[in-house]
């Protein structure tokens, strides 16, 4: 994932016209830590894993990134993932640079006490590089608000009562309203202006979604709400279709109690990659990276793609999608409505002030729209596609806050 998201940097800078040094320097993380975090199980084993942080850049803000819980992570893909996060804020123009990490473990395997212990292993020992003005946490794959608590009060052991160390936590403490359906709602908005640039609406636009979790089940609830046909679902286990239209608020709670869509009597069954290619007029991929490459991007046949996940699309896969004339609403524009509202909880804990969810709900819509507004007036400028558009407004707004706080002999022009 770290060559795909150098790639898309690489085409950014291009249009900006940075030199290969500073190109250098933006790419660089501030710091990388690993950290060895061994627990026992609930049987009395030992357990190892290893802990990941990496911090890529402080130049506007505090860093702020998620953390993820996958057998599969290692500190290459929380590089990348982090590099992404310090284009994602400035994008949306929250005062935050970008950070990402996680720990190696599969948390299906794991009972909760073994989790608990796990997470709070890892705060230990990187609670002297995190904090509410230094790097602050969030929920990412596997990791929901229970484990956001435990980083909370495992954080707060050593420095205090910190609820700003990280977001995404239960209301009961200090939560935001409308975090949990955040990045869902920022895809609907950007969803309704690519639509809108189209001269449509919602009303019966079919969509098929792949992943059925937070983002893509309040996405889904939302899209629905709003005229939208949700017509095919797919996770890790299967899928299920109705060409009329799922019952959305049914499927949810049907997920919630089974913990996948697969056997939903309200539809038929398919397999779950399939989605990607569904007849539909919008795909929205919510789940793992790289599932839209060089060998299914040319039989996609939604017209707009909404990367709800963190880099769905492979390079090949994007330009066979822009050759074909598809609409792709990058990640680091569609999914940030989850840092943004994950802004307003770290500035209501700084403020010691709560907000209601209608203005939770109304800040959030305005700075999405500001943002795919931005992001549109860059493609329009330099006569690229969405994604290459905001990478070049992220990359532009780091670069230039990171030259005003130095003096340079020769600073480099910014376009």
């Amino acid at each position: 994932m770290l060559e795909e998201s150098l790639y898309y940097f690489n085409r950014a800078a291009d249009v900006l016209d940075l030199s290969e040094t500073y190109r250098k320097v933006l790419q660089t993380p501030v710091r990388t830590v690993k950290v060895e975090v061994v627990t026992e199980s609930d049987s009395g084993e030992l357990l190892s894993h290893i802990g990941y942080r990496v911090q890529h850049n402080q130049a506007r803000g505090p860093m702020k990134g998620g953390l993820r819980f996958h057998p599969t992570l290692n500190e290459e893909h929380a590089t990348a993932l982090a590099g992404l996060m310090t284009w994602k804020t400035a994008v949306v123009n929250m005062p935050f640079g970008g950070a990402k990490g996680g720990i190696n473990c599969d948390p299906a395997k794991l009972s909760l006490p073994e989790l608990d212990a796990i997470t709070r292993r890892f705060v230990e020992g990187v609670k002297d590089i995190i904090g509410p003005a230094v790097d602050i946490l969030a929920p990412d794959v596997n990791t929901n608000s229970r484990v956001m608590a435990w980083i909370m009060d495992e954080y707060s052991k050593y420095h205090g009562f910190s609820p700003g160390v990280v977001t995404g936590k239960p209301l009961d403490l200090f939560g935001s309203e409308g975090r949990e359906e955040a990045t869902g709602r920022g895809v609907l908005i950007c969803l309704e202006q690519a639509l809108a640039d189209n001269g449509q609406n919602l009303d019966g636009v079919s969509v098929a979604l792949q992943g059925f979790g937070n983002v893509g089940s309040h996405a889904a609830r939302l899209i629905a709400e709003r005229g939208g046909i949700v017509v095919a679902v797919a996770d890790h286990l299967g899928g299920v279709e109705r060409s009329d239209g799922l019952d959305v608020p049914e499927l949810v709670t049907y997920a919630n109690e089974h913990g996948t869509v697969t056997g939903f009597r309200g539809g038929s069954a398919f397999d779950g990659p399939e989605v990607i290619t569904w007849n539909a007029d919008v795909l929205i991929p919510a789940a793992l990276g790289n599932v839209i490459t060089k060998d299914n991007a040319g039989d996609v046949r939604a017209a707009i793609v909404i990367e709800a996940a963190n880099g769905p699309t492979t390079p090949e896969g994007h330009e066979i999608l822009q050759r074909r004339g598809v609409t792709v609403v990058p990640d680091i524009l569609a999914n940030a409505g989850g840092v943004t509202v994950s802004y307003f909880e770290w500035a209501q804990n700084i403020q010691r002030f709560r907000w209601d969810h209608q203005r939770v709900t109304q800040e959030l819509e305005k700075i999405m729209l500001e943002a795919y507004g931005a992001v549109r007036g860059v493609a329009k400028e330099h006569k690229v596609d969405l994604r290459t558009a905001a990478f070049v407004l992220g990359i532009r707004r780091v670069a230039r806050a990171a030259l005003a706080r130095r003096t340079f002999r020769n600073p480099p022009a910014i376009g």
